[in-house]
């Protein structure tokens, strides 16, 4: 849907302990420029929560005094594995979610909707090490960098989360709002490396990344299978 010009927007994103940063302030970069809206930061608490490098980020809000939200936006990154089974994390996102207009999720940030009961049936992508994990949650995965399921934009790792807050910028205000923002951002990248995915990347940088992110992989995958079977959720699909 397209909302109309003069309705306030009401843009909420999610942040918590060790999240990565990009999956928050790239798309803030977009989502701060979207005409007539406010963006607002929800934690836990009105504390000071660190990335996974130690940057500090500062909420504007908790998420129980979070208004209703129009976008309700969730980041990932290795603390998403904390939140699994944090029932006052996946009630907001359900809640939020049940109204909102749209919903966008970057990198593992879909897990946090899976273990909320939101995907079952879903196309969705995340983060390339964590896709084996999408089915345990019920969705479907898609290797794509932005996924679009109904009013739910789901994009992969870390910097798609730009993509996704472009196209999203173009459901929401149109096309030509997307590309100003676009342009002002300078966004046309131009990689010195074509490493960016592992269907791209040299078989041994693909291998030292995947020994770097196995153990939190495998953490992924068990709590996944335990949040899956509360959920009542059994998957058979095999990544696109």
């Amino acid at each position: 849907m397209r909302f109309a010009p003069d309705q306030h927007l009401h843009i909420g994103s999610l942040i918590f302990d060790r999240l990565d940063q990009i999956d928050l302030t790239g798309p803030y970069e977009v989502l701060s420029a979207i005409p007539n809206a406010t963006v607002h930061i929800g934690a836990k608490k009105m504390e000071v929560v660190k990335d996974f490098h130690g940057l500090p980020l500062y909420p504007t809000t908790t998420l129980r005094d979070m208004p209703k939200l129009d976008i309700l936006h969730v980041p990932g990154g290795p603390g998403q594995q904390n939140l699994m089974e944090d029932e006052e994390v996946l009630g907001f996102i359900r809640r939020q979610a049940a109204e909102a207009a749209f919903v966008f999720s970057v990198c593992t940030g879909a897990l946090l909707a899976g273990a909320a009961g939101l995907l079952k049936g879903r196309r969705a992508t995340t983060h390339w090490a964590s896709m084996e994990v999408l089915p345990l949650l019920g969705a479907i995965p898609v290797n794509e960098r932005v996924v679009i399921d109904g009013n739910w934009v789901f994009a992969a790792g870390v910097t798609s989360g730009i993509d996704g807050a472009l196209r999203l910028a173009a459901m929401a205000r149109g096309d030509d709002v997307a590309k100003q923002i676009q342009l002002y951002m300078q966004y046309q990248p131009e990689p010195p490396f074509d490493s960016g995915t592992p269907e791209q990347a040299p078989p041994h940088i693909l291998a030292r990344q995947r020994d770097a992110v196995a153990a939190l992989t495998a953490a992924r995958i068990e709590t996944a299978k335990r949040v899956g079977e509360k959920l009542g959720l059994v998957s058979s699909v095999v990544a696109d």
